[in-house]
Protein backbone atom coordinates (compact mmCIF):
# COMPACT_ATOMS: atom_id res chain seq x y z
CA UNK A 1 0.00 0.00 0.00
CA UNK A 2 2.44 2.58 0.75
CA UNK A 3 4.46 1.97 -2.46
CA UNK A 4 1.89 3.44 -4.29
CA UNK A 5 2.49 6.81 -2.28
CA UNK A 6 5.92 6.41 -3.06
CA UNK A 7 5.26 5.91 -6.80
CA UNK A 8 2.05 7.56 -8.36
CA UNK A 9 1.65 11.65 -8.32
CA UNK A 10 -1.01 13.75 -6.69
CA UNK A 11 -1.63 15.34 -3.58
CA UNK A 12 -1.90 13.52 -0.63
CA UNK A 13 -4.62 13.91 2.46
CA UNK A 14 -2.99 12.93 5.75
CA UNK A 15 -5.52 12.72 8.93
CA UNK A 16 -3.79 12.39 12.77
CA UNK A 17 -5.25 11.81 15.27
CA UNK A 18 -4.11 13.99 18.31
CA UNK A 19 -4.07 12.75 21.73
CA UNK A 20 -0.50 9.93 22.19
CA UNK A 21 -0.42 10.26 18.25
CA UNK A 22 0.11 13.97 17.21
CA UNK A 23 0.92 14.55 20.77
CA UNK A 24 2.50 12.18 23.67
CA UNK A 25 -0.17 13.42 26.15
CA UNK A 26 -4.38 12.82 27.00
CA UNK A 27 -5.54 16.16 27.32
CA UNK A 28 -8.51 15.04 29.20
CA UNK A 29 -6.35 13.37 31.80
CA UNK A 30 -4.28 16.53 31.95
CA UNK A 31 -7.50 18.65 32.34
CA UNK A 32 -7.84 15.72 35.06
CA UNK A 33 -5.40 16.81 36.91
CA UNK A 34 -6.22 20.41 37.26
CA UNK A 35 -9.75 19.39 38.51
CA UNK A 36 -8.44 16.80 40.95
CA UNK A 37 -9.52 13.75 39.54
CA UNK A 38 -6.47 12.26 37.63
CA UNK A 39 -6.62 8.88 38.47
CA UNK A 40 -10.82 7.91 37.60
CA UNK A 41 -10.59 9.95 34.38
CA UNK A 42 -7.16 8.24 33.25
CA UNK A 43 -8.78 4.49 34.01
CA UNK A 44 -11.88 5.65 32.11
CA UNK A 45 -9.49 7.00 29.28
CA UNK A 46 -7.68 3.63 29.55
CA UNK A 47 -10.61 1.44 28.95
CA UNK A 48 -12.13 3.60 26.40
CA UNK A 49 -8.92 3.65 24.12
CA UNK A 50 -8.73 -0.42 24.68
CA UNK A 51 -12.16 -1.02 22.99
CA UNK A 52 -13.68 -2.13 26.10
CA UNK A 53 -16.54 1.29 26.66
CA UNK A 54 -18.12 2.85 24.14
CA UNK A 55 -16.38 6.10 23.30
CA UNK A 56 -19.41 8.76 23.00
CA UNK A 57 -20.47 7.19 26.24
CA UNK A 58 -17.39 7.29 28.57
CA UNK A 59 -16.40 10.79 27.00
CA UNK A 60 -19.63 12.17 28.39
CA UNK A 61 -18.64 10.36 32.14
CA UNK A 62 -15.06 11.87 32.15
CA UNK A 63 -15.82 15.86 30.58
CA UNK A 64 -19.16 14.97 33.51
CA UNK A 65 -16.39 15.03 36.05
CA UNK A 66 -14.62 18.26 35.39
CA UNK A 67 -17.36 20.15 35.77
CA UNK A 68 -17.11 23.40 37.86
CA UNK A 69 -12.92 23.44 36.32
CA UNK A 70 -12.06 27.47 35.38
CA UNK A 71 -11.47 28.37 32.05
CA UNK A 72 -8.21 28.87 32.77
CA UNK A 73 -6.92 25.68 33.19
CA UNK A 74 -6.84 25.33 29.44
CA UNK A 75 -4.54 27.57 29.12
CA UNK A 76 -2.38 25.88 31.62
CA UNK A 77 -2.87 22.65 30.23
CA UNK A 78 -1.98 23.88 26.65
CA UNK A 79 1.07 25.44 28.14
CA UNK A 80 1.72 21.55 29.08
CA UNK A 81 2.08 19.27 26.32
CA UNK A 82 4.67 17.72 24.30
CA UNK A 83 4.53 17.12 20.58
CA UNK A 84 5.52 13.59 19.86
CA UNK A 85 9.11 12.87 18.10
CA UNK A 86 8.93 14.18 14.28
CA UNK A 87 5.44 15.28 14.72
CA UNK A 88 6.52 18.87 13.21
CA UNK A 89 9.12 17.69 10.73
CA UNK A 90 5.80 15.20 9.28
CA UNK A 91 3.39 18.08 9.01
CA UNK A 92 5.94 20.35 7.66
CA UNK A 93 7.46 18.32 4.73
CA UNK A 94 3.37 17.38 3.83
CA UNK A 95 2.86 21.03 3.72
CA UNK A 96 5.92 22.08 1.63
CA UNK A 97 5.10 19.05 -0.89
CA UNK A 98 1.68 20.45 -1.39
CA UNK A 99 -0.15 17.86 0.46
CA UNK A 100 -3.36 18.40 2.37
CA UNK A 101 -3.14 17.93 6.49
CA UNK A 102 -5.74 17.98 8.98
CA UNK A 103 -6.08 16.60 12.59
CA UNK A 104 -9.34 15.06 14.04
CA UNK A 105 -9.46 14.33 17.69
CA UNK A 106 -11.93 12.65 20.28
CA UNK A 107 -10.26 15.44 22.38
CA UNK A 108 -10.96 19.25 22.55
CA UNK A 109 -10.73 22.10 20.34
CA UNK A 110 -9.00 24.28 22.63
CA UNK A 111 -5.76 22.48 22.00
CA UNK A 112 -6.59 21.27 18.77
CA UNK A 113 -6.81 24.95 17.53
CA UNK A 114 -3.44 25.86 19.20
CA UNK A 115 -1.65 22.98 17.28
CA UNK A 116 -3.45 23.98 13.83
CA UNK A 117 -1.64 27.12 14.11
CA UNK A 118 1.34 25.97 15.69
CA UNK A 119 1.62 23.37 13.07
CA UNK A 120 -0.01 25.01 9.96
CA UNK A 121 -2.38 22.25 9.74
CA UNK A 122 -5.02 22.77 7.31
CA UNK A 123 -8.24 21.38 8.86
CA UNK A 124 -9.19 20.50 12.15
CA UNK A 125 -12.07 19.05 14.17
CA UNK A 126 -12.58 18.15 18.17
CA UNK A 127 -14.79 18.19 20.42
CA UNK A 128 -16.26 21.81 22.27
CA UNK A 129 -16.31 22.17 25.94
CA UNK A 130 -18.87 23.84 26.97
CA UNK A 131 -18.11 26.86 29.11
CA UNK A 132 -20.65 29.14 31.51
CA UNK A 133 -19.32 31.90 33.43
CA UNK A 134 -15.72 31.03 33.02
CA UNK A 135 -16.36 27.76 34.24
CA UNK A 136 -16.68 24.59 32.29
CA UNK A 137 -20.49 22.77 32.80
CA UNK A 138 -19.27 19.25 32.46
CA UNK A 139 -20.88 18.99 29.10
CA UNK A 140 -19.10 18.93 25.34
CA UNK A 141 -21.71 21.22 22.52
CA UNK A 142 -22.62 19.87 19.73
CA UNK A 143 -21.75 15.58 18.08
CA UNK A 144 -19.02 14.27 20.01
CA UNK A 145 -16.04 12.95 17.12
CA UNK A 146 -16.49 9.12 17.66
CA UNK A 147 -14.82 6.94 15.82
CA UNK A 148 -17.28 7.09 12.88
CA UNK A 149 -17.18 11.02 12.42
CA UNK A 150 -13.62 10.69 12.14
CA UNK A 151 -14.18 8.49 9.74
CA UNK A 152 -17.05 10.64 7.96
CA UNK A 153 -14.67 14.03 8.52
CA UNK A 154 -11.71 12.05 6.31
CA UNK A 155 -14.24 11.35 3.11
CA UNK A 156 -16.03 14.64 3.97
CA UNK A 157 -12.62 16.89 3.19
CA UNK A 158 -11.48 14.37 0.70
CA UNK A 159 -14.05 14.75 -1.19
CA UNK A 160 -13.73 18.63 -0.87
CA UNK A 161 -10.30 18.51 -1.40
CA UNK A 162 -10.34 16.95 -4.68
CA UNK A 163 -8.60 14.14 -3.43
CA UNK A 164 -8.91 10.30 -3.79
CA UNK A 165 -9.58 7.92 -1.10
CA UNK A 166 -6.72 5.62 -2.45
CA UNK A 167 -4.74 8.80 -1.95
CA UNK A 168 -5.56 9.41 2.01
CA UNK A 169 -3.69 8.36 5.11
CA UNK A 170 -5.06 8.19 8.61
CA UNK A 171 -2.57 7.93 11.73
CA UNK A 172 -3.80 7.09 15.17
CA UNK A 173 -3.30 4.76 18.02
CA UNK A 174 -6.66 3.84 19.69
CA UNK A 175 -10.08 1.96 18.91
CA UNK A 176 -11.40 5.08 18.15
CA UNK A 177 -9.87 5.24 15.32
CA UNK A 178 -10.44 2.73 13.43
CA UNK A 179 -13.09 3.20 10.94
CA UNK A 180 -11.03 6.39 10.05
CA UNK A 181 -7.91 4.11 9.35
CA UNK A 182 -10.15 1.27 7.91
CA UNK A 183 -11.45 4.13 5.41
CA UNK A 184 -8.16 5.80 4.30
CA UNK A 185 -5.97 4.89 1.48
CA UNK A 186 -3.12 3.80 4.15
CA UNK A 187 -4.37 3.32 7.58
CA UNK A 188 -1.43 3.60 10.09
CA UNK A 189 -1.39 2.35 13.27
CA UNK A 190 1.13 4.71 15.25
CA UNK A 191 2.13 2.79 18.89
CA UNK A 192 -1.14 1.80 19.18
CA UNK A 193 -2.90 -0.75 21.26
CA UNK A 194 -3.49 -4.25 19.65
CA UNK A 195 -7.17 -3.80 18.34
CA UNK A 196 -6.05 -0.82 16.42
CA UNK A 197 -2.64 -2.21 15.24
CA UNK A 198 -5.43 -5.96 13.45
CA UNK A 199 -6.80 -3.14 11.05
CA UNK A 200 -4.04 -1.09 9.86
CA UNK A 201 -2.08 -1.14 6.57
CA UNK A 202 1.19 0.01 8.34
CA UNK A 203 2.09 0.01 11.44
CA UNK A 204 4.99 1.96 13.17
CA UNK A 205 6.26 0.95 16.67
CA UNK A 206 8.63 3.79 17.68
CA UNK A 207 7.07 7.10 18.63
CA UNK A 208 8.88 8.84 16.02
CA UNK A 209 6.07 10.29 13.26
CA UNK A 210 8.77 11.26 10.73
CA UNK A 211 9.44 7.48 10.72
CA UNK A 212 5.86 7.67 8.04
CA UNK A 213 7.47 10.11 5.59
CA UNK A 214 9.74 7.03 3.43
CA UNK A 215 6.07 5.35 3.36
CA UNK A 216 4.60 8.84 1.86
CA UNK A 217 7.73 9.17 -0.86
CA UNK A 218 8.98 11.95 1.04
CA UNK A 219 11.97 10.70 2.91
Amino acid sequence: MSAAFAASTGRILLFSDVDSTLIRDETIDLLADEAGCGEQVAEVTAQAMRGELDFTASLHARVGLLAGLEEAALDRVAARYELTTGAAELMSALSAAGHVTGIVSGGFTFLTDRLQQQLGIMHACANTLEIVDGRLTGRVVGPVVDREHKATLLRSVARAEGIAMERTVAVGDGANDAAMLAAAGLGVAFCAKPALREVADLVIGEPDLSLLLPHLGLG
